[in-house]
């Protein structure tokens, strides 16, 4: 990691303990844990990435994405959020690092309709598994891939997926300093998932 990225990472986290005292970015404020639970963990799915095209959906203040975005400038990031406070707050952070391959949506991902799909599909703390796939479903490309990010292994939401959405794969992840438990799903439309075992 690049000396330019650390100084980016502590920018964005200063703007957020600045932003926090108006808007409710962060329950976490200390730079050492923000470092960790903010950073550290969103850069945790960066092996996962598919394709070029990625949007997070519910990105708040901008977790995964905003990391995701300074680590990978090959990567283009569409950051969705509903709350326009925080959309105004990505803006900032957006302006301020000058972060080239980042755009913010300020809309529901059920309202957004945008004229091209997206390769990967990514969330954190978004909503449960069914809720997430069948809200943002239409966002993803034939061939994307649906990450989403979450601390235990999520057994209960597992049992509720749809039928037309198969898991491709959970990873955990390790993540230096954190001790607790973290994981991601893979997910795809299941006749891509039923294709790829009769190749």
């Amino acid at each position: 990691m690049t000396t330019a990225t650390e100084t980016q990472f502590t920018a964005y986290l200063t703007l957020m303990q600045k932003w926090n005292r108006i808007v409710n970015l962060t329950a976490i404020l200390d730079l050492k844990q923000m470092y960790v639970l903010h950073i550290l963990d969103s850069l945790s799915i960066l092996p996962y990435l598919h394709g070029k095209q990625i949007i997070d959906v519910g990105s708040g203040a901008g977790l995964p994405g905003i990391p995701l975005a300074i680590a990978s400038p090959e990567h283009f990031f569409c950051l969705l959020d509903s709350n326009g406070k925080k959309i105004r707050f990505l803006n900032q952070v957006v302006y301020e690092l000058g972060l080239k391959n980042v755009t913010t949506v300020h809309s529901r991902a059920e309202d957004f309709h945008p004229e091209t799909c997206f390769d990967t599909i990514v969330t954190r703390a978004f909503a449960n598994l069914q809720t997430m796939l069948t809200s943002t479903e239409h966002l993803l490309c034939k061939d994307g891939l649906f990450l989403a990010m979450k601390g235990l292994y999520p057994e209960e939401e597992l049992t509720h997926i749809p039928d037309q959405f198969k898991v491709m794969a959970v990873h955990r992840l390790l993540i230096k300093e954190l001790q607790a438990e973290r994981h991601v799903v893979c997910l795809q439309k299941g006749n891509l998932w039923e294709k790829s075992l009769r190749l």
